[in-house]
């Protein structure tokens, strides 16, 4: 069995560098070390989950003048519309701003397009719809920083328009609105770049609540314990977690707030929810999001409209909340097959098109656009190359790029402007739309930009572990001392550590088609540990005596009895070169 991934394991920690960490036993203060916190002091700011900076709102730019609008339009009884995205990160920022005003007694109403129908970001026709509708001011939320033509359109129609996001924005002009508000836009002192456009809706709540006098409304059904900035932290962590926004600083802090508020909420649609992921809300993590909360969540919008998303997580009605949570948790599972049979098509055209490429492309007029970016990941994961599958339409095709850390794609897709309608994303992910005529050339560019960008590269994926360790220092104090980093995720990954030349005492593959692997390891001393690791059921066939194993360890629930075990996320035969 050929091993293909490449293990960096840090140095470990100088006499100096443990002087400075003195308050931390091993490994706690090597993985903080290697997270870049190399003394008391800044580590104990990080396990407290404290920001090391200014977060008032109104050093963002922007803030001061749309908060100043959106007062004017709550005085003035103006309709107000937060126009969202469709993924959760969206659906949570336009409910957790649709909340706030109406509990300023604003006359708000939340808008999310249809991912079928008006695609992403904002629409010139719902604009037309807003306005012919009444509505005076259009708050966008995770959205509308790469709009300039629909920006302007609402401008000509009347429209004012605040866009917050949270997106990178396109080299020159932001679009022309009443107020942007983004921290990554040229100038903007704000600390914090990396909040989720639910963070970002979140600081506007700040500014707005900060200081009001006014009492809370108690009309729309809405439950004025809803409404105050702790129990609005929900959203910012659902929103958070399942948008992969790196869980340092400031997003660390709300996120770590949010759980803690997650645990007590009074929102009757989390609790539908998780009663059909099956999971408790009392010992909720952000694994929990990642998992299980947030792909239901996504799924309304990924198939049909997220409309029913934002309506569960607004909703006091518990018959209804039910019904939404039930529906939510048939359309994931729905997703889940079509990404299955999707992901295989598109495996198939793209390697047929070009095996060797270093970037993989698939489209196909059959694709759900919902679900082509689940594909696409699928992708980069199993080959290692950037991907994308794209969904084509009559006229027009909507693609979704996945990455890699060696390339990144929105990069790649700016230098491809000239041929899309529009695009934008991060450097590990992306969208577009183009025309079909431009198809072709933009396949051709995009694979060309990727051969010179990653050919003289080892296109291997890199496993970072934090420590090597023996099996004997496993066990309850070392959950213990893991548990002060939560929560993990994007940007503070779970520790990984290393545990060399382990006997392999029993192994067997569980799941369906035994895809999973389940062992019992042992070292020299006699101590054993149950190990799982998950799409490594092909090791069957070849299992070495002895082997390194690479893994995260945890809590193991089963059947009412709570143990320990490696979750491995790598295994060679022991000795093979890292």
């Amino acid at each position: 069995m050929n091993h293909n991934k490449r293990w960096l394991i840090p140095p470990v920690l100088t006499s100096e560098a443990k002087s400075n960490l003195q308050a931390f036993p091993f490994p706690l203060n090597q993985i903080l070390f290697n997270r870049g916190y190399a003394t008391d002091a800044d580590a104990r700011v990080f396990l407290k989950a404290q920001a090391n900076f200014d977060t008032d709102p109104f050093k963002m730019n922007g803030m001061r003048t749309a908060v100043d609008r959106i007062r004017f339009a709550i005085d003035h009884h103006e309709p107000i519309a937060v126009y969202g995205d469709y993924d959760v990160d969206g659906v949570t920022a336009t409910a957790l701003l649709v909340q706030t005003l109406r509990a300023l007694d604003a006359d708000v109403r939340g808008y999310i397009p249809n991912r079928f129908e008006e695609g992403y970001g904002l629409n010139k026709d719902a604009l037309d719809a807003l306005k012919a509708d009444g509505v005076k001011l259009v708050i966008t939320v995770d959205c509308g920083i790469r709009s300039p033509d629909e920006a302007l359109h609402a401008r000509t129609i009347g429209l004012d328009l605040v866009i917050s996001d949270h997106h990178h924005p396109a080299e020159g002009d932001l679009p022309t609105a009443l107020a942007v508000i983004n921290p990554k836009q040229h100038g903007d002192v704000y600390p914090d770049k990396d909040l989720a456009g639910v963070g970002i809706a979140y600081k506007i709540a700040e500014a707005l609540l900060r200081g009001e006098k006014q009492e809370m409304s108690n009309e729309n059904g809405i439950d004025p314990s809803l409404v105050t900035l702790n129990s609005l932290l929900d959203l910012v962590a659902l929103g958070t977690v399942a948008d992969l926004a790196p869980l340092v600083g400031e997003n660390r802090m709300l996120v770590r707030r949010g759980l803690r508020q997650m645990r007590q909420t009074t929102r009757q649609g989390l609790f539908s929810l998780a009663q059909v992921a099956d999971l408790k809300l009392t010992g909720v993590t952000a694994m929990n999001i990642g998992f299980g909360l947030g792909p239901r969540l996504n799924a309304s919008g990924r198939l049909e409209s997220a409309l029913a998303s934002f309506e569960l997580l607004t909703t006091a009605d518990f018959m209804r909340a039910g019904q939404l949570a039930q529906q939510l948790e048939v359309q994931n599972r729905e997703r889940q097959r079509i990404t299955r049979e999707m992901q295989s098509q598109a495996e198939r055209i793209a390697l047929a098109d070009d095996p060797q490429a270093y970037l993989l492309f698939a489209s196909h007029p059959e694709f759900n656009s919902g679900v082509v970016g689940l594909a696409a990941s699928r992708l980069t994961e199993t080959y290692y190359r950037p991907a994308v599958v794209a969904s084509q339409g009559p006229e027009e095709t909507r693609g979704s790029c996945r990455s890699i850390p060696e390339f990144h794609i929105t990069d790649a897709l700016d230098q491809c402007a000239d041929l899309l309608v529009r695009h934008g994303g991060h450097a590990a992910a992306a969208g577009f739309t183009v025309r079909n005529e431009n198809l072709p050339e933009l396949v051709k560019r995009l694979k060309s930009i990727a051969a010179e960008k990653l050919s003289a590269t080892d296109l291997r994926p890199t496993i970072t572990a934090d420590a090597e360790i023996s099996l004997m220092q496993l066990g309850p104090d070392l959950i213990k001392n893991l548990s002060y980093l939560e929560p993990t995720g994007y940007g503070n990954p779970d520790p990984a550590f290393v545990t060399r030349n382990v006997r392999v005492k029993s192994f067997r593959t569980v799941g369906a088609e035994g895809k999973h692997l389940k062992l019992t390891l042992a070292d020299e001393t006699g101590t054993t540990h149950d190990a799982i690791g998950f799409r490594l059921g092909h090791w069957i066939k070849s299992m070495p005596a002895r082997i390194d194993v690479l893994f995260t360890y945890e809590v193991n629930e089963f059947n009412g009895r709570t143990g320990y075990q490696l979750n491995l996320k790598d295994l060679k035969p022991a000795g093979t070169q890292d």
